[in-house]
């Protein structure tokens, strides 16, 4: 699926936990001329997979505002298991162009169906 410039996130940086550190984000991805950001899902607060908080809304939004992909890399499965609001989310998402969950790397860059 991806052809693009991907910045690919370490592990151990900042929590994402508003939509300016997802500003951070986007204007390191500018300076990189990437078109996809993947973030590890540790990265995350816990809030931005409690949707009723709004932060997944703000950090996803700020995203496709600049026209940059967005993947979540790992295992959510604990917050998916504790919200079908949250696992409809990640399976529209996963349809679409903009936001991406997956578990590695390798299923971000495999042709999607």
């Amino acid at each position: 699926m991806l052809d693009d410039n991907v910045l690919v996130c370490e592990p151990d940086g900042p929590l994402l936990r508003s939509d300016r550190d997802a500003l951070d984000l986007i204007g390191e991805a500018g300076v990189r001329g990437a078109t996809w950001v993947a973030v590890p899902a540790e990265r995350f607060h816990d809030d931005f997979f409690t949707l009723s908080t709004g932060v997944a809304g703000e950090i996803a939004q700020k995203f496709v505002n600049y026209r940059l992909g967005l993947a979540i890399v790992g295992d959510i499965s604990r917050f998916t298991e504790a919200s079908s609001a949250l696992r409809a989310w990640v399976l529209e998402s996963n349809r679409g162009n903009h936001i991406r969950f997956v578990r590695n790397l390798g299923e971000l860059a495999a042709p999607r169906s």
